[in-house]
């Protein structure tokens, strides 16, 4: 599991999240970045249990993935499977397990206020916390993308799945963009990264 793990999270975590994934049952597996999604959990047919996580994360952002798809388990394991998936038995869990992990040998400095703050209530995806997704984002590899809050009002711009959209005016957190080919307005986290047209 070492050698798995060794390219993706901080070094002085290593020893914290293999203590965490003594597990049998337990399996994790680094995937090809999906879009939609920078992990996920699910107990299999075979009795056991998998996590998988995108290979392309940042080392904070991984980490924070991981921990979060680990606490599915935990919560799965401690409160059974009529929780709901992002519920108080899963938060209780990820903050637990999260708590060792907040501390400056791990996490930047830049990084530690605003996690404490996010893990106060976690959310089902730390992208949801825009502060803190943006903060993260600034450890990621350059990527040439634009973020929804940097593109002016009435530009357009592409996404990920090739569809483009006109920027419109914020509503209370995010931003209403209009699909060009269909005129409906869909909804975008300011931290949504996209490129201009």
């Amino acid at each position: 599991m070492q050698k798995l793990l060794q390219d993706y999270i901080p070094e002085s975590a290593m020893a914290p999240v293999l203590n965490l994934l003594k597990h049998d049952h337990l399996t994790i597996k680094i995937k090809n970045e999906r879009k939609t999604r920078h992990g996920d959990y699910q107990k299999l047919a075979n009795n056991k249990h998998q996590i998988t996580i995108n290979a392309n994360l940042n080392h904070y952002r991984f980490l924070i993935t991981l921990i979060h798809e680990i606490a599915h388990f935990e919560a799965y394991k401690t409160y059974g499977r009529f929780i709901k998936p992002h519920g108080k038995e899963w938060k209780r869990t990820f903050q637990h397990l999260m708590l060792p992990f907040l501390n400056p040998e791990i996490f930047p400095d830049a990084l530690l206020p605003l996690l404490a703050k996010h893990f106060k209530n976690p959310k089902a995806s730390s992208d949801s916390d825009a502060i803190l997704a943006l903060a993260l984002k600034q450890y990621d590899q350059p990527n040439n993308k634009t973020f929804i809050f940097e593109v002016p009002l009435g530009e357009t711009f592409k996404i990920y799945n090739g569809k483009v959209f006109k920027k419109g005016e914020k509503r209370t957190k995010r931003f209403e963009c209009m699909e060009i080919k269909t005129g409906r307005t869909y909804l975008f986290n300011p931290n949504a990264e996209v490129d201009l047209m």
